[in-house]
């Protein structure tokens, strides 16, 4: 029987040499984490599971670099750690031996499952045992140096679109609390020119329509088909955080349910309002390539001609809107907001134009987060990808 070659899917040109078996105990030396409370404070960096956490006087590695994996809790998330430094007693330092590349060894740590090798059923744990144990495949060292140098450079690009994305969400509430009024208040800190009128309390009801399924015309699970066979019907899960509206992995409703309930039928610009069960999940429609309605849990906000779609969508997600809304509902095992309440609800509101202007503003801002997410998650796939073909 021919023995199958130990080689990855993908290799640098110039290298053709099998890889060879190894354990985890051939290429690092493990050391344990240890109680930091006896020591004084310094400009030695503690980690921890989940990364650094305060300075001290003392390092248990002063020259050489390590892989930490969490001994306890967080087992699953392995990092580089540059000497000098100390380790908390729930972090394992894997300092790798002669003839092993630190960020090529990194990559091996990151290529395992460390979940499957939890040997606790309580919190995940791992011992120097279990990880000595795991077995690997690596090179000659200078394969591993090109290997290890193409996967730091892409951690360096992950890591600056990381960046990009917290310094442009920190912007955003940055901003929203400076061009909506404070408490009291009837003018922000920040305006576009030419704006100077106070702002005017306005009623929700004043401003948008609001619509929602009719009792007797909700659907059943047998209403439900298959795409391509009626309407996107829309839910809260379809919400993220940014109050983005998927149009992936929906559910669809048939055109009959479709057509008998035009009082929800969904349109671009419109605000969906979660108002049971999982309140505050709010959802602007950007935009939609095929007809759509909701499921029974929102009201359908549609902004009128003298208000700002995209402003009222920023209105109503704010702090203060939404607290006024847990304090009708804040009490009920099952939250609730009934439609002729949610009317009442108050917020600020400048005149027309200058919501206009707010309006545009924050939504390129979201939608340069969206591009940072996407390009994060683009790289995220394309090393987890890499790091599968260009190992054994």
């Amino acid at each position: 029987m021919i023995e199958k070659k130990k080689a990855p899917k993908l290799r640098f040109p110039g290298f053709t040499d099998d890889w060879e078996q190894r354990k985890f105990s051939d290429i690092v030396e493990i050391g344990s984490g240890m109680d930091y409370k006896h020591l004084n404070e310094g400009n030695i960096p503690v980690y921890g599971t989940g990364g650094y956490m305060l300075s001290v006087d003392a390092a248990l590695s002063y020259d050489k670099d390590a892989i930490g994996i969490g001994r306890k809790g967080t087992i699953d998330k392995p990092y580089i750690l540059r000497a000098p430094f100390w380790t908390v007693d729930t972090l394992f330092y894997c300092i790798p031996k002669i003839d092993y590349d630190l960020e090529f060894t990194s990559c091996l740590f990151q290529n395992v499952n460390w979940k499957k090798k939890d040997e606790s059923t309580g919190v995940p744990s791992l011992s120097k045992v279990i990880i000595n144990n795991v077995k690997t495949a690596t090179p000659s060292l200078d394969e591993q140096q090109k290997i290890g140098e193409y996967f730091s450079n892409l951690d360096n690009l992950i890591t600056l679109h990381q960046r990009k994305l917290e310094h442009t969400k920190d912007l955003k509430k940055s901003m929203l609390q400076k061009m909506f009024p404070k408490k009291g208040e009837k003018n922000p800190e920040i305006r576009f020119p030419g704006f100077t009128d106070d702002w005017e309390q306005r009623k929700l009801g004043e401003v948008v329509s609001l619509r929602g399924r009719i009792g007797f015309r909700g659907y059943k699970e047998s209403d439900l088909v298959a795409p391509g066979d009626g309407a996107i019907t829309f839910s809260p899960a379809d919400i993220d955080e940014m109050g983005n509206v998927s149009t992936e992995n929906n559910k669809y409703l048939s055109w009959t349910k479709y057509d008998e309930s035009p009082e929800i039928q969904v349109n671009v610009g419109d605000i969906l309002f979660t108002k049971t069960a999982s309140i505050g999940k709010i959802g602007y429609i950007k935009d939609l390539k095929e007809k759509a309605t909701i499921n029974p849990q929102f009201a359908l906000l549609t902004p009128k001609e003298n208000s700002n779609g995209y402003f009222t969508f920023l209105s109503v997600r704010s702090v203060s809107f939404m607290k006024q809304v847990r304090g009708i509902t804040g009490g009920s095992s099952v939250p609730t907001m009934s439609q002729e309440k949610l009317k009442e609800l108050v917020f600020m509101s400048p005149s027309l134009g200058e919501q206009q202007k707010i309006g545009e503003y924050f939504s390129n801002l979201d939608h340069l987060i969206t591009l940072h997410q996407r390009e994060l998650e683009h790289l995220k796939l394309l090393k987890k990808g890499l790091l599968q073909q260009m190992f054994v």
